[in-house]
């Protein structure tokens, strides 16, 4: 069997990065005679990053990707044309069994289109999440590669639930866990066992429990001026309780220095970090706030309180049982859940089903089982 998984941006290979692995797990532990799984990574391009080096792949011990479409950036309409016209060459050439596709950017919806007209089988990982929000463009690209999708790999229940819901077929929709979270444990026990004194950003550390982490970059609440200022302000008072370690995206920087937003002097500005030291960061956090779909769930994975400084949320499992909140994106709601926080020391939550590091493994035997059921 031919995989080609595709990625486009650091987030993608994050989760990608478990698959690489349990494919590779696959092919080693099974003698002659057992199906060989043969593996294509594709980098679209869609993100040009500077920082995604050979060292990032090593990282998470993965190879570099096979194929490299270079689709840059662009309008959504431009990227998601150059990165089809991109794709349906390497379709042409490759002639995958499956197409994997991850998350809900330009480049899961583009080549999900692609492989569906070459009759491709499509695999979405991350199958079924929804917001309710199409001004949100990740919106309209989940549901549009659903649309199209043969199997749907579902993080949680509320997936499973809206697939149904859209008419998909029970035995199309499996339940698996979360790639994220197999990526997260990965290199959770990574660093324990390297430990971060290597990190430069050690020495901005305060002591465990005693500080927040906080990550901006959602278009909605950093190019608006008035929201984003609202959203400054609050932070702002935030710090004056607790400091507030700060790796500041390049979008946010930019919006930044353009409005003249001042940050408190405790509200510590860092430059973009890799994921492990990131992690190093904030999984002894007393607490994480963010407009990131991603760090939702792994603050909950790690049973760390998280207060989402959006109006909606996707990944509603988060909220009904782990230890997100919604904290909206005005000043003054973002305060009230703040608040909370202070008198109650956030919500304990609990670990969703399945969410054990082993996802990857289940989309593994699924796309194993369903290529058995087709001889």
């Amino acid at each position: 069997m031919k995989i080609v998984s595709v990625a486009g941006a650091r987030p993608n290979f994050m989760k990608i990065a478990p698959l690489v692995r349990a494919i590779d797990n696959y092919n080693h532990s099974h003698g002659p005679g057992v199906s060989f799984l043969h593996h294509i990574l594709v980098h679209t391009g869609q993100h040009y990053d500077e920082a995604m080096s050979a060292s990032f792949f090593r990282d998470l011990e993965i190879p570099d990707p096979d194929i490299h479409l270079a689709a840059g950036s662009g309008t959504h309409a431009e990227q998601t044309g150059r990165i089809m016209v991109a794709f349906e060459k390497v379709c042409e050439e490759q002639k995958p069994d499956w197409v994997v596709v991850v998350e809900d950017v330009n480049s899961t919806i583009a080549c999900a289109i692609v492989a569906k007209k070459a009759g491709i089988r499509v695999a979405h990982v991350e199958a079924g999440l929804r917001s309710r929000d199409m001004t949100m463009p990740e919106e309209i690209n989940r549901i549009v590669t659903d649309s199209l999708s043969d199997l749907f790999f579902v993080t949680e229940q509320s997936g499973v639930d809206n697939l149904l819901a859209e008419g998909k077929p029970t035995g199309r929709i499996h339940l698996v866990g979360h790639v994220m979270v197999d990526n997260l444990l990965h290199q959770l026990r990574r660093l324990e066992e390297q430990g971060g004194d290597r990190f430069s950003t050690t020495e901005y550390k305060p002591a465990p429990g005693t500080y927040a982490f906080l990550t901006l970059h959602r278009p909605a609440n950093v190019d608006d001026p008035e929201a984003f200022e609202g959203i400054i302000a609050a932070l702002n008072n935030i710090a004056e309780h607790i400091p507030i370690l700060f790796p500041v995206h390049p979008r946010t920087r930019q919006r930044i220095e353009v409005l003249g937003n001042r940050l408190s002097d405790r509200i510590v500005q860092l430059p973009p970090l890799g994921f492990q030291e990131a992690l190093y960061l904030w999984k002894d956090a007393a607490l994480v706030l963010t407009d990131s779909g991603g760090l939702q769930e792994e603050s909950t994975a790690l049973g760390i309180p998280c207060l989402t400084l959006r109006e909606n949320t996707e990944r509603p499992v988060t909220i009904e049982q782990g230890t997100n909140t919604l904290a909206g994106t005005t000043k003054e709601s973002i305060l009230a859940v703040w608040e909370a926080f202070r008198r109650n020391g956030g919500k304990a939550g609990r670990i969703p089903e399945m969410w054990d590091g082993r996802a990857a493994e289940r989309i593994v035997e699924a796309l194993l089982a369903f290529d058995e059921s087709r001889d």
